[in-house]
């Protein structure tokens, strides 16, 4: 591998302002000998082809235009290694992925699905939460009480006009005990971290709340970490994950259930992991071979 090899981080603007990981691994890249660049994915002027590897970091914001994301993805794979693929990113990228997920008998939490044009049906008690399925750090969520159907309805007409799948999840009653990311690198497990709640207002849509809230570092449970590995062995395909991070909650029942799979530009705490980053840039260094 020629000393001068370049390596891209994909981010966009967002993701220059806010990434912290960004500036940790474009150093430790360089530190390794590795030209590493930070490209915006959708720079009409940059040469992908001219990488030895992508690394998607923090494409945020692809959410709004996944149509053409899916073919950026498309187009960069095709003239190089893209991690991780763009096959797993247009699967990861639509959250009925947790359809699949537990008909291969993953504990995730309980999730209706609505297409537009179909029945809205609502939980008839407890609490529960109404978000789109394409969607990045709670944007289009919001949390419901029994008594706000019409409400919660209305939320999900206007994902329906506006061409999104609602998905509806009950509120779990335990989620004020954090929710804890565990993440993984190359397919082992890394590090963890616990957040707070995110959806603390009850009928509020609020795109500009903070999405990670009151993080500390957290050591999983056995469960957890069983959970986190039986999510991973069922995404299709078993593909090399150069990077994966698995959202868990506590259920009603006390045991471990999957929120998300972030498989495709998850924040991945990187300050937070001993080894993190020294294994990160590894394993970048020897794809890009």
């Amino acid at each position: 591998m020629s000393a001068t090899a370049r390596v891209a981080l994909a981010t966009s603007d967002l993701g220059l302002a806010w990434d912290t990981d960004l500036p940790l691994m474009l150093e430790a890249l360089r530190a390794r000998g590795l030209d590493a660049v930070a490209a915006v994915w959708d720079a009409p002027d940059f040469d992908w082809s001219r990488c030895a590897a992508v690394v998607i970091r923090s494409t945020w914001g692809y959410e709004r235009r996944l149509a053409e994301y899916l073919s950026w993805a498309d187009a960069v794979q095709g003239v190089t290694r893209l991690d991780n693929p763009a096959w797993l990113v247009r699967w990861n990228t639509d959250k009925r992925y947790l359809g699949e997920l537990a008909g291969r008998g993953v504990p995730v939490v309980p999730t209706r699905f609505i297409a537009p044009g179909e029945a809205v049906a609502l939980p008839g008690h407890g609490q529960f939460v109404v978000k789109p399925t394409v969607s990045a750090g709670s944007r289009g969520a919001a949390r419901y009480a029994q008594d706000h159907h019409e409400a919660a309805a209305g939320h999900i007409a206007a994902l329906h006009a506006a061409g999104s799948t609602a998905m509806v999840q009950p509120y779990l009653t335990r989620i004020a005990e954090g929710e804890r990311a565990l993440v993984f690198l190359g397919g082992s497990f890394s590090h963890a971290i616990r957040k707070g709640p995110v959806l603390t207002d009850i009928g509020t849509v609020d795109n500009d709340r903070v999405p990670h809230p009151d993080l500390v570092p957290h050591l999983p449970s056995p469960a957890e970490l069983a959970l986190a590995e039986a999510a991973l062995a069922a995404v299709p395909g078993s593909p090399e994950l150069l990077h994966a991070r698995v959202d868990i909650a506590t259920g009603d029942d006390g045991a471990p259930v999957v929120m998300e799979l972030e498989l495709v530009e998850p924040n991945l705490f990187m300050g937070h992991g001993e080894h993190a980053l020294s294994r990160f840039t590894d394993l970048v260094r020897g794809r890009a071979t």
